[in-house]
């Protein structure tokens, strides 16, 4: 008989972990995070926050490897429109009108050997990566 007892998703628990920590690091700033892991059929929105009259779009790249130097590296072309395409979804079902709408990223490096000491994990903020 095989193992029953299921095994957690890695990927999963490092992405949960990096969201969390960016969550901090942006109620951190003062910003208002306004929803989390914002899903549609045509993708997600991983935090959107209120920065004043300003609304972020925050994709959250996480990464407890050597993979990328820094995990924006991850944020392809078409990631970026698919980042579009959900905000604008979100912001059609939204009655608040956003004079200033932009999109950051926020990159989280967790130790290697403990993804979970937090208090070891780098951050990189990008901001404006979409015009």
């Amino acid at each position: 008989m095989g193992d029953t007892t299921k095994r957690p998703d890695r990927r999963r628990q490092i992405g949960r972990l990096g969201e969390d920590v960016a969550a901090e690091y942006i109620a951190g700033l003062g910003w208002e995070v306004l929803d989390r892991n914002w899903r549609t059929r045509y993708g997600e929105l991983d935090l959107i926050a209120a920065d004043g009259d300003t609304l972020v779009i925050v994709e959250v790249k996480t990464r407890a490897s050597r993979t990328f130097s820094d995990p924006v590296a991850a944020v392809t072309p078409q990631k970026l429109r698919t980042m579009r395409l959900v905000a604008r979804q979100w912001l059609s079902e939204q009655e608040r009108y956003w004079p200033v709408i932009r999109f950051d990223v926020v990159s989280i490096r967790l130790d290697l050997a403990d993804p979970e000491d937090l208090e070891r994990a780098t951050l990189a903020h990008h901001a404006g990566v979409v015009e």
